[in-house]
């Protein structure tokens, strides 16, 4: 794969969004091995997701597109009560319940480009971010929000924005019944939809695009001008925070994956390192080699956080990719009930 001329198409960027890495090279990057306890903190973190009444409320805003929608309100742990939006099937009933997640710069509007029609469809607002959950349960500014707890595993905001998206999956099987369910998630949202995935039986596949959260013994040496940089330089201060993260590296949880899950990394980032990104993509290719049940699917995209040459047009077929890959997901699923 020929690079894109990417010092005519970001000649001002302040960083050098390619890390240094080709292809090959970020096809190479292994994912961060899981540490003690890893997979037995998320199963207790799920476990006590699944004790909470979510009392999922829903109030009417009229049809977009293929989709009835809705404000969305519902109940996850510490106590919280998030909002949201929801999308139901105007023709009939769902086949797939969708859980939506967005990257840091939160959400203002429902967007429905990557859900099919016959999809229901939850797009949660992280915990503490805009435009419907600002200062609930986290600070409303990024660079803030992604210390928010670190010090405690228990209480890590990017952690429990993982917790969340299984709340969330509840609200929506509360409302349009008992559905498989698929994640989507970009940038933070990737990040947060990679630690949740593995721990939801009724997770049946996923799109990751540009995950962030990925392979911390490389986030945390670079610069970049994404959220990553405010973790970088706490740890610089406070190396004692490395071990509490180990507990939510995008790398490692994409290792336990045993469903299809569709990664969309960029070549180019200077927000959400490439390196990062790809450790998500080769930890499923991994998860795939090892028999786990995962089935790993990759686009490599010429960039990502930035506008470039193009854009649409990939953004476009992206989205039409990620609507074919939930049909075939629920084509190798078996019949629930």
């Amino acid at each position: 794969m020929i690079a894109p001329p990417y010092d005519e198409w970001f000649p001002d960027a302040p960083i050098d969004g390619t890390y240094g890495y080709d292809l090959a090279g970020l096809r190479a990057v292994a994912p961060v091995p899981a540490p003690p306890g890893f997979a037995d903190t998320w199963r207790r973190w799920r476990r006590e997701a699944a004790g909470v009444s979510v009392r999922a409320e829903a109030t009417p805003l009229g049809r977009r597109g293929a989709h009835d929608v809705f404000e969305v309100s519902f109940g996850t742990l510490d106590g919280l009560r998030l909002r949201g939006w929801l999308g139901m099937p105007a023709a009939g009933g769902a086949r797939v319940g969708v859980v939506h997640s967005h990257g840091y710069g939160g959400r203002d509007a429902p967007d429905f480009s990557r859900v099919p029609a016959d999809a229901a469809v939850i797009l949660p607002v992280a915990r503490g971010l805009g435009a419907l959950n600002t200062g609930i349960g986290a600070p409303s500014a990024a660079e803030r929000h992604v210390l928010h707890g670190i010090r405690d595993p228990e209480a890590y905001a990017i952690g429990r924005c993982a917790v969340d998206l299984w709340s969330a999956g509840d609200a929506l099987v509360e409302i349009a019944g008992d559905l498989p369910l698929y994640l989507v998630g970009e940038s933070f949202g990737g990040g947060i939809c990679a630690l949740a995935l593995p721990w939801d039986d009724r997770v049946i596949g996923a799109t990751l695009i540009v995950p962030s959260f990925g392979q911390y013994d490389i986030r945390l040496q670079v610069p970049c001008a994404g959220s990553g940089e405010p973790v970088r330089r706490y740890v610089a201060g406070h190396p004692e925070a490395r071990d509490g993260l180990r507990l939510f590296d995008a790398s490692t949880a994409a290792t336990f994956a045993r469903v299809p899950v569709r990664v969309e990394a960029a070549l180019w980032d200077a927000s959400v390192p490439a390196p990062g990104q790809f450790a998500v993509a080769n930890a499923v290719a991994q998860a795939e080699a090892e028999g786990s049940g995962a089935r790993f699917e990759l686009e490599v995209l010429p960039a990502g956080h930035a506008e470039y040459p193009g854009m649409l047009r990939v953004t476009a077929a992206a989205a039409k990719a990620t609507r074919t890959h939930i049909s075939a997901c629920l084509g190798a699923t078996a019949p629930r009930g």
